[in-house]
C-alpha cells in the first residue's frame, strides 16, 4: 500500500459489504454495490489494475431465523437469495469480477486458516460468559434470537446490536431483560465457555492504522472512540448449528461468529478470481499477503513498516452501520493472520424514501425488480445514487427528485449535447469533419480529466460523475456560442472546426461517464463510430482523434414526464396502504385470539415506593433546538429549556418526528438521570415518549419550563 495517487504499481481490490442472503433488494441496498462498481471502473479508467469482488453472507442468525419461519434449511434458504442477488446485480450494470458466498469451500478453508493463525499466535482465549437461554425450548439464544434492553442507552436492542439506540455492537450476555424471539418468553442467562479474539493485542497497531486510513471521514473518525479507549475483546464463537465450525479442539458444538467468516469472503472471492483467470492476469496474494509483516511479528507493527511496504491497494465500500467492523475488527483479524491492511474505507450514508426511512414491512420501498419492470434504465439510478450529495451523506429518493436530476442533468445536459452535436456532424459531414481539436477545447478536456483523476483520489464519486456532465455543459455552451449552423455557408472551415471540437467533446464525455453510466457511455461510444468497448479506453482516449465516419444518432435518454411520476407515486402509495391494512388486520386477529399477544404490556408486579418515585426529578421542558446526529440512524440532539438551565439531551426520535417542527414543543424531562454519551454526544437527561412511535409527552395546560411533575 503506497498511499501514492492512483494509479499505482500495486494491484487493487475493491470490495462491497456482503448482503445478507435473506430478503429482496431495494434501491437503498443498491447504493454501496453501484458505488463500488463505479469506483472500481474509475480506478481501471485511471490505469489501475483492479479486481471488484464481493459475495453473499450466508450465515448468521437472520438467515437461520427466516429459514425456520419458511420451514426450509438455512442453506437452501440462503442459496436461493444468493442466486437472485447474483442475477440482479448485473441488471444494474454492477459487474463483479467474482461474486461468491461465505458457505463455499474456499471461504470455509480460509476462515479456519485465519482462526488457526490467531490461536497459534496466542490472540485467542477462552472465557466463561453469560449466554441467553430459552428455558422452554431448552436451547441457547444466539444474537438475533434474543431481544432486550441496551445496557448503554436503555433502548430496545437486538442481541448483537443496539439498532434502535446508540448503534453499539453488543457482545453475548450484555443485553438486559432478554426475551426469546422463539417463544416470546423471558430468557435466562446461563454460563457457557466461548472463544475470544483479544483486541487489546492490536490496540497500538489500530491507533496507527486509523491515522493511515484513507476514504471517507466518517470511517476514520467514528472508530477513534473505541480505538483510543479500552477495546472490548471480540467473541468469535456462537451456539448455533448454522455456520463455519470453530477449528479448535473440543469445541465441536460451536460455530464461528458471522463477522469472522463474512469479511474473510473478501479474500476468498479474490482468490477465486485468481483461480479462474490465472495469477499472471491477477494475483490475489500480491494484494492480500505480499509485503505484510508476518503474523508472529509484533501485532503492533509500527507505522513505518506499513508506510514502506509494497502491498496491494485494498478499498472497502460499505454502509456506515458497519464501520466498526471494518475499522476495528477486520484490521485486527488481518494483522493477526499476517495479511495486508485496507488502504481505504468508503462508508456511505443511508438512502431514505421521500424523507422517511425505507420500511420493508410496510412495503415502503422502491424494489430493484420493480424499478426495472417500470422500464427505467439502470444507469439513471446509478447516476442518482452516486452523485446526489457526498458519499457519506444520506440520500433522499423520491420520484420527483429522480425526475428532476434525470431530466435536468442527464437528458437536458449530457444527452442533449451528444445528440445535437452528432446529428449535425452526421448530416453535414457524414461523421467527423476534417480538422483538429482547438486549444480551448483541448484545455477544457484536460481540465475535466484532471477533475476526474482528483475525484477518484479523493474517493468522491459525486465529483467523478460531475466531471463528464460538466464537460457536456461546456459543450452545450460552446456549440450555442459558436452557432455552426450559421457558419456552414459563410465560413465552412470555422464550422468544421466547431463541429470537430463538439465530436471530440462527445468522445471525452463517453470516456469520463463510463464508470457511472456504463450502458449509456457504451451507446454513445458506438454512435461515435468507435470500435470495441468504451471501458477499455483509458483517459488518453479523451483527446485521441474521433472516428472519421458515423451515422445519425438516436437520442441517448428520454425525459420522465409528470404523468409518469404521478403514476409511480400512486403505485407506491397503494402498496404502502395495502401493507398497512394487512398489518392492521393481523393486529386485530391477534387481539381477538389472545389479549396477551397485544402491544399493551402487562403492569409490572414489582412496585416502587412513593419515596422512590420522589427521587425522580421530572420537569416540564421546552425544546429550543432539534437536529440530527451525523452517523446515527435514529438519534437527534435536543437543547431543552428546563427553567433553571438549558440541557443537551439525545433522543431516539430522528426518524419519527420532523425535527424542524420541534422547537417550541413542550416535553416532559427526567432531569436527574445520570449523564451518558451516545454516538459521541453527551446526553444530560431523558425526554419521555410513549410507544414505538415515540409520542412525546407534553402538558395539557400552560405549565412553564422547569415546572416539576408530581
Amino acid at each position: 500500500m503506497s498511499h501514492d495517487d492512483f494509479p499505482t504499481d500495486e494491484p487493487a481490490v475493491v470490495t462491497c459489504g456482503l448482503p445478507y442472503a435473506n430478503g429482496d433488494l431495494h434501491i437503498g441496498h443498491l447504493r454501496t454495490y453501484i458505488s463500488g462498481d463505479a469506483f472500481a471502473r474509475s480506478l481501471e479508467k485511471l490505469g489501475q489494475e483492479t479486481a471488484f469482488v464481493s459475495g453473499s453472507d450466508m450465515h448468521g442468525t437472520p438467515v437461520a431465523v427466516n429459514a425456520e419461519k419458511e420451514g426450509v434449511s438455512p442453506e437452501e434458504f440462503a442459496l436461493e437469495h444468493h442466486e437472485k442477488y447474483a442475477e440482479t446485480f448485473p441488471r444494474f450494470n454492477v459487474e463483479f469480477d467474482n461474486y461468491g458466498h461465505t458457505h463455499d469451500e474456499t471461504n470455509t478453508e480460509l476462515t479456519q486458516e485465519f482462526v488457526r493463525s490467531w490461536i497459534e499466535n496466542d490472540h485467542v482465549f477462552e472465557k466463561e460468559i453469560q449466554v441467553a437461554w430459552d428455558p422452554e425450548a431448552d436451547t441457547p439464544l444466539p444474537d438475533r434470537f434474543v431481544e432486550g434492553t441496551c445496557p448503554y442507552c436503555g433502548a430496545k436492542a437486538r442481541g448483537d446490536e443496539c439498532d434502535e439506540g446508540c448503534q453499539r455492537h453488543l457482545e453475548p450476555g450484555e443485553i438486559e431483560d432478554p426475551v426469546s424471539t422463539i417463544t416470546g418468553n423471558p430468557a435466562e442467562y446461563r454460563t457457557r465457555e466461548h472463544e475470544f479474539l483479544r483486541l487489546a493485542d492490536f490496540q497500538e497497531y489500530l491507533q496507527g492504522f486509523i491515522d493511515r486510513l484513507e476514504g471517507t471521514s466518517n470511517a476514520r473518525n467514528q472508530p477513534k472512540e473505541w480505538i483510543e479507549g479500552e477495546l472490548q475483546d471480540l467473541c468469535i464463537t456462537r451456539d448455533m448449528d448454522w455456520g463455519i465450525d470453530y477449528p479448535g479442539e473440543g469445541k465441536e458444538d460451536l460455530v464461528l461468529y458471522v463477522w469472522v467468516d463474512a469479511p474473510v469472503e473478501y479474500v476468498a472471492s479474490t482468490k477465486q478470481y485468481t483461480e479462474r483467470v490465472g495469477a499472471d492476469t491477477y494475483d490475489w496474494e500480491a494484494v492480500w499477503k505480499d509485503g505484510a509483516p508476518a503474523a508472529d511479528d509484533s501485532a503492533a507493527a509500527d507505522d513505518e513498516t506499513w508506510e514502506d511496504a509494497d502491498t496491494g491497494e485494498i478499498v472497502h465500500v460499505i454502509g456506515r452501520d458497519i464501520i466498526q467492523h471494518h475499522t476495528v475488527f477486520w484490521p485486527s483479524m488481518l494483522r493477526g493472520a499476517g495479511y495486508n491492511e485496507p488502504r481505504a474505507v468508503m462508508a456511505s450514508g443511508f438512502v431514505n424514501l421521500d424523507g422517511q426511512a425505507f420500511s420493508t414491512s410496510r412495503n415502503r420501498a422502491v424494489w430493484a425488480d420493480d424499478y426495472l419492470d417500470e422500464g427505467f434504465d439502470p444507469d439513471l439510478v446509478r447516476y442518482y445514487l452516486t452523485t446526489t450529495g457526498g458519499f457519506q451523506q444520506d440520500v433522499d429518493f423520491s420520484w420527483e427528485k429522480f425526475q428532476e436530476r434525470v431530466n435536468g442533468e442527464l437528458v437536458g445536459t449530457l444527452g442533449n449535447f451528444a445528440y445535437r452535436s452528432l446529428l449535425f456532424a452526421a448530416r453535414n459531414y457524414d461523421g467527423t469533419p476534417d480538422a483538429d481539436t482547438s486549444e480551448e477545447v483541448a484545455d477544457r478536456i484536460e481540465e475535466a480529466v484532471e477533475d476526474f483523476e482528483d475525484a477518484v483520489n479523493d474517493y468522491s464519486l459525486k465529483k467523478a460523475g460531475e466531471a463528464s456532465v460538466s464537460l457536456a455543459g461546456f459543450g452545450n455552451e460552446y456549440i450555442q456560442r459558436n452557432e455552426p449552423w450559421n457558419l456552414t455557408d459563410d465560413d465552412p472551415e470555422r464550422a468544421a472546426q466547431v463541429i470537430y471540437d463538439c465530436v471530440q467533446l462527445a468522445k471525452a464525455v463517453a470516456v469520463l461517464s463510463a464508470p457511472i453510466l456504463p450502458g449509456k457511455a457504451q451507446a454513445l461510444w458506438e454512435q461515435l463510430g468507435e470500435d470495441g468497448s468504451v471501458h477499455d479506453a483509458d483517459l488518453d482516449a479523451t483527446l485521441e482523434a474521433p472516428a472519421d465516419e458515423f451515422g445519425e444518432p438516436d437520442e441517448l435518454l428520454e425525459k420522465i414526464e409528470d404523468e409518469r411520476v404521478e403514476e409511480l407515486n400512486e403505485k407506491l402509495n397503494e402498496r404502502i396502504e395495502a401493507a398497512t391494512d394487512e398489518d392492521d388486520e393481523s393486529d386485530e386477529t391477534e387481539d381477538d385470539e389472545s389479549m396477551s399477544d397485544t402491544d399493551i404490556q402487562p403492569i409490572d408486579d414489582d412496585r416502587i415506593s412513593f419515596e422512590e418515585f420522589q427521587d425522580l426529578d421530572v420537569r416540564v421542558g421546552e425544546i429550543e433546538v432539534a437536529e440530527p446526529i451525523e452517523g446515527a440512524d435514529d438519534l437527534a440532539r435536543l437543547e431543552v429549556d428546563i427553567g433553571v438551565e438549558t440541557r443537551q439531551i439525545v433522543a431516539g426520535i430522528k426518524q419519527l418526528h420532523d425535527l424542524d417542527a420541534l422547537p417550541g414543543t413542550k416535553v416532559v424531562v427526567v432531569a436527574n438521570l445520570e449523564q451518558a454519551e451516545l454516538f459521541g454526544v453527551e446526553s444530560n437527561g431523558m425526554v419521555l415518549a410513549a410507544g414505538e412511535d415515540a409520542d412525546l409527552l407534553t402538558t395539557h395546560g400552560d405549565s412553564g419550563p422547569g415546572t416539576k411533575v408530581k
